[in-house]
């Protein structure tokens, strides 16, 4: 008896922990991806792509080191504490890491606090979960956002592109007196470092665009930022450039890894103001990377997951002296041109870059600042070229296209981080200014407008049309919503194997109330999977949009027969499974300027419409193809 019980007890025992144990290992495998991907790895196919763009990736990290926005706001907090002008001890201290002295330490104290204290703040955010919240980061803000900062870094290498010797210039404003301290001294520019700069630049541009171009006839592109600080370091290094024509040059690079040291923990206070801004600008940057790698590789991504990984990559690489890091544009778009197949390639990447830190670096003295200068400008070509967005947002929205403009242009009178928080504000401000004009549509004409259709129509047509009327504007704030309701609908259409036979159960649909958090109200009738169904959005309530709210519906309605490229994966992806369903959706009193940005985004086919002035008029269409597909069908018997 003692036995059995004992047994029994066990075995509630191990019933009572193995969920746990399943969600902890869940849990696990969700905070640590690599658990996840790693066991699956395949190395025949993919270990010789990831070591190719892996190197190629390790070049351009060593050429243009960390993340160029997160960097500027460092050196905000780095110059207004300890700036250049108190220097007053430059040779090495015995008590110093790795042979700098003091002020150099110093200064590096301040870098790694903001790291530091940036990444904190990305943890707790994560543990707040105030990911789901970052649907308020709308496109527009994030690319005027990114853009402007990017402005920035080129203003900030505009005096190694010329040569000048010029103070360090930040704070409001910063921006214009650069380029007014420039004009003002323009005699001071060294012609030798312009001339190797632009010549930098246009053998860079030019051998990018080749390699772009012949990226799928040749195996491997050219190394072009390799090539080119090879060169120059050599020619510097013949021709002694430093002392000939005063062209300053990298200098010495410590050698080696520092042992960890725990931050300044007395400095946080005075540097609140750029962490925060390091761990907004950073996480929203590369939160916009990482969506556009999964909309292109058709996968989820966690927001919260992003706050960790970057808060633990700032905590533990401050206490190895390393300033705050995030994704960057150049770098994703490069592991994309060389073939990279999955995060091995970064992990190759890091190993080289420790093989340069440590053989390499010392090597480096020689490359002239203008030509490391040349490079970090061409790398962030992508991120100048949102420019271009401007004319999408115009012919879309033009509140949009007004908040992007606003956006660049407090980012380049203050700072990223204030222009951010200038885009989020503005975007919120507009929003809840336009939705209390927003107007739905009644019931009661809806129910009026339902019988016209029964009494116009036969019953068999009715019975596989829905017809669903959208009562609130579709702007980012209730697109994900109004895609999965979409979604739900289409889902429930085609659920049930049974057809309907009185077409009173063709009921009308309305999606209540967007911006709550619940489904649609009413039931959503069903039919018959074999049967082609109809699902006509009724847009009369659709008093106005903005581009994610277009850039949404496209994606639920656009039909395949687009061309296969990068803007409509997504859209594809959504219509495959409305067609694996048989479902077609039309719309119904669309407004022109409705239709004009659809048309615009989506590039929609003109030889198959989807808009029409009324629900009576779509309802006929169908009926009138349904009709046409049965005269097929009796011509072909």
């Amino acid at each position: 008896m003692t036995g059995a019980k004992k047994k029994k007890k066990s075995m509630l025992w191990g019933k009572m922990h193995t969920p746990q144990c399943e969600d902890i290992i869940q849990w696990c495998r969700r905070r640590l991806p690599i658990l996840d991907w790693a066991p699956h790895y395949n190395l025949k196919e993919n270990l010789l792509p990831d070591t190719v763009s892996g190197i190629m990736l390790a070049v351009q990290q060593v050429t243009q080191g960390t993340f160029a926005l997160t960097s500027l706001i460092s050196a905000n907090a780095v110059e207004r504490i300890v700036p250049q002008n108190i220097q007053n001890l430059t040779t090495p201290s015995n008590t110093s890491v790795m042979g700098l002295s003091d002020f150099e330490m110093q200064r590096i104290h301040v870098a790694v606090a903001v790291s530091f204290l940036g990444g904190v703040i990305q943890v707790a955010m994560f543990v707040l979960q105030l990911g789901s919240a970052t649907f308020v980061v709308t496109e527009p803000v994030i690319s005027a956002m990114t853009t402007g900062a990017a402005t920035h870094v080129v203003t900030s290498q505009v005096k190694y592109l010329l040569g000048m010797k010029m103070p360090y210039i930040s704070g409001p404003l910063g921006f214009f007196y650069i380029y007014a301290y420039v004009f003002e001294n323009i005699k001071s520019v060294r012609l030798e470092a312009l001339l190797l700069s632009l010549l930098s630049i246009v053998v860079l541009v030019l051998v990018k665009e080749l390699n772009e171009q012949f990226k799928r006839k040749i195996k491997v592109v050219l190394p072009v930022d390799l090539v080119l600080i090879i060169a120059a370091s050599f020619a510097c290094y013949c021709t002694n450039m430093e002392n000939t024509y005063g062209l300053e040059v990298v200098g010495h690079i410590p050698q080696g890894i520092p042992s960890p040291r725990a931050p300044p923990m007395n400095i946080l206070s005075a540097v609140i103001t750029e962490a925060f801004g390091v761990a907004l600008v950073g996480y929203v940057a590369s939160l916009a990377l990482a969506q556009g790698s999964a909309k292109k590789f058709k996968y989820s991504i966690d927001d919260n997951q992003e706050f960790l990984a970057h808060g633990l990559s700032n905590i533990v690489s401050s206490f190895f002296f390393c300033i705050p890091s995030a994704a960057a544009m150049g770098r994703t778009a490069g592991l994309y041109s060389t073939g990279a197949k999955t995060q091995v390639a970064c992990l190759i990447s890091c190993i080289f870059v420790l093989i340069v830190i440590y053989a390499i670096g010392p090597l480096l003295y020689w490359l002239p600042m203008c030509v490391l200068a040349s490079i970090i400008v061409v790398g962030l070509k992508g991120m100048l070229i949102q420019f271009r967005d401007l004319k999408k947002y115009w012919n879309v929205d033009k509140i949009d296209c007004g908040i992007w403009v606003s956006t660049y242009v407090f980012t380049i009178c203050f700072a990223a981080n204030v222009g951010l928080l200038f885009g989020v504000v503005c975007t919120i401000a507009i929003v809840i200014g336009r939705f209390p004009r927003a107007m739905t549509l009644s019931i009661k004409n809806m129910k009026e407008m339902e019988f016209k259709v029964k009494t116009e129509m036969d019953s068999e047509t009715l019975q596989q049309v829905k017809i669903i009327s959208i009562n609130n504007p579709l702007v980012f704030l209730n697109a994900k919503k109004f895609y999965t309701d979409l979604m739900n609908i289409i889902q429930k259409e085609n659920s049930c194997n049974q057809p309907l036979d009185d077409i009173s159960k063709c009921e009308q649909n309305t999606l209540l109330n967007s911006l709550s958090n619940g489904n649609c109200n009413e039931e959503v009738s069903q039919s018959c999977p074999n049967e082609k169904c109809s699902l006509i959005l009724d847009c009369s309530g659709f008093t106005f949009f903005d581009y994610s709210g277009v850039s949404m519906l496209v994606e639920a309605i656009v039909p395949l027969s687009l061309p296969y490229d990068l803007h409509v994966v997504s859209m594809i992806q959504v219509y495959m499974d409305c067609k694996g369903r048989s479902v077609d959706v039309l719309l119904a009193h669309c407004t022109a300027s409705l239709i004009k940005g659809m048309t615009y985004y989506g590039n929609l086919d003109s030889e198959k419409p989807i808009f029409f002035e009324s629900v009576s008029a779509a309802i006929s269409h169908i009926h009138s193809n349904k009709n046409l597909s049965k005269l097929s069908d009796h011509s072909e018997v």
